[in-house]
């Protein structure tokens, strides 16, 4: 059963046992009144009014006035003298404010309620906010989430079905489950605007299911709680890293695949930890712009409010956006930083601990297209928990870069500033020079190259300039060997060489041979 259906199935039901107050928790007023004016259709002997403040209180199903005022005082005064009349009326208020808490109005609709307990009436209210206790223990709640991905390809059929003869229609079956997958999280409204949108070009190519990624995500362009980021393509190779980029490749098309059948859920993520400065923030920029799917970013370090509790509704909150916008990548960047209270005894009344426990729900039970990319550089800060099977599909070991790596993060770099190739013979040297270094370690060298020949113009650049510019760098790894081996010694019992290479240049088949498999 679809959720709408479960949700008109339920809402039916509590009509007919005449529950004296639903609330109905929905941004999408329109859809639930038509759902409404369905169940009042089939409800002859319960008659069924609606107000709004642009009509007034109107009766539901053949939209004529019954009360001339329009405030909601006077549509809660007009319900209960008709209410203390008639029996089997049923009062519907789609603009209802100030029932969060105990208020006077609040106390004026519990009071509509009970006289409507005693007559057999019912009174509901659509709302996007929580109900006054009190008040809401005299009935019973029901959610309308956003149309489910099954609703969501019964409203593609119906917006392009009427085209098909008459439009240029590329789309398939496939096509069109996967344009329901995209658009999963959004209102009915919406998907139709962005249908419409695409419509209005005289055909649906192919080529549009991307658009659907980028009008979804316009939606939510001012969402708070995460943080929009702008990927630049021009500037997201990666070097190295075939390990994780074969597993990556294999894993994309199950993200926007049903899997339902199956019973299994999306990729849920994967979790980089490793030497700093090797290419993790950047592999999480680089998979959403391969993937053409929105980046966003979730700072954990700001999630902490000064109140008991916010802290945890921030984080909620955040997640709970994440669910709406996917599918997209969710960026965690230095996740250690954000969960270190958990593992470090924080005095902060066990919050951290909670936000631990919250999100690692989040990261196991949650079914939506939401694929985290988290980082870590101090791996002895993350908490044991984390790094349990369940909750990233993979851990992968971001290691400094083999000679053959090195080689290819100089060649992007030289070709990225200085518009051609390195030399063979001085590449060879470069790589030789550059051993122990760290990607941002090999940036850094090549930017000294391309700064002088911005300054001095392109023949200012000689294998000399390149020569100096690596020997005057000085890596993490010759100023602080002893962090390195830690933190190499650390991953080659737990993670996955995202090289695919043996960690620190060291056998350790069984982990080596997971990642040639991926």
């Amino acid at each position: 059963m679809s959720d709408t259906k479960e949700f008109r199935s339920t809402l039916t039901r509590y009509l007919k046992a005449r529950v004296p107050f639903i609330s109905i928790r929905s941004a999408e007023r329109a859809r639930v009144l038509d759902i409404l004016k369905d169940i009042a259709q089939g409800l002859n002997n319960a008659p069924m009014y609606v107000h709004t403040l642009s009509q007034g209180m109107r009766e539901l199903v053949s939209s004529r006035s019954a009360n001339d005022d329009r405030s909601v005082h006077g549509a809660l005064d007009f319900a209960g003298q008709q209410i203390a009349q008639r029996q089997n009326l049923t009062f519907v208020l789609t603009e209802v404010d100030d029932i969060e808490a105990d208020s006077a109005f609040a106390r004026q609709l519990q009071d509509a309620v009970m006289l409507a307990a005693e007559n057999g009436g019912a009174i509901a209210v659509i709302t996007t906010k929580p109900v006054w206790s009190q008040l809401q223990r005299l009935g019973m709640s029901l959610v309308l989430s956003a149309p489910n991905e099954d609703e969501m390809l019964e409203i593609i059929h119906e917006q392009i079905g009427a085209y098909r003869a008459d439009y240029q229609i590329e789309w398939d079956d496939a096509d069109e489950r996967e344009a329901a997958a995209i658009l999963t999280g959004v209102s009915r409204i919406e998907a139709e605007n962005i249908i419409a949108t695409l419509l209005a070009n005289g055909s649906i190519v192919k080529a549009d299911l991307a658009q659907l990624t980028h009008a979804k995500d316009r939606i939510f362009a001012d969402i708070s709680g995460i943080e929009r980021v702008q990927v630049r393509g021009a500037e997201l190779d990666v070097g190295g890293l075939g390990g994780l980029k074969r597993w990556l490749d294999k894993e994309r098309p199950l993200l926007t695949a049903d899997l339902r059948e199956r019973g299994i859920r999306p990729p849920r993520g994967v979790l980089l930890v490793g030497v700093p400065g090797c290419g993790k923030s950047l592999s999480a920029k680089a998979i959403a712009h391969n993937w053409k799917l929105p980046l966003y970013r979730l700072d954990l370090a700001t999630i902490h409010g000064q109140y008991l509790g916010q802290s945890e509704s921030r984080l909620k909150d955040a997640l709970s956006t994440a669910d709406h916008v996917a599918p997209c990548v969710l960026w965690i960047d230095e996740i250690e930083k954000g969960l270190a209270g958990a593992t470090q005894g924080a005095g902060d009344g066990g919050t951290s601990t909670r936000l631990v426990g919250q999100f690692l729900y989040w990261l196991q039970e949650a079914r939506s297209r939401v694929f985290v990319v988290a980082t870590a550089n101090d791996v002895s800060r993350l908490p044991p928990e984390l790094l349990r099977r369940g909750r990233f599909d993979e851990l992968f070991f971001v290691d400094l870069p083999t000679p053959e790596e090195r080689r290819e993060i100089i060649g992007i770099y030289a070709q990225r500033g200085l518009k051609r190739s390195v030399d063979t013979d001085l590449m060879n040297e470069l790589v030789d020079l550059s051993d122990g270094f760290a990607g941002s370690d090999l940036e850094s060298a090549v930017r000294e190259v391309v700064k002088e020949a911005y300054l001095n113009g392109d023949a200012a650049v000689s294998n000399e300039l390149f020569r100096r510019s690596f020997q005057n760098l000085v890596p993490l790894s010759k100023t602080s060997p002893e962090q390195i081996e830690s933190i190499r010694a650390w991953g080659r019992d737990r993670a996955v060489p995202a090289s695919g290479n043996p960690i620190g240049g060291t056998a350790n088949p069984s982990r080596a041979r997971r990642a040639v498999l991926v």
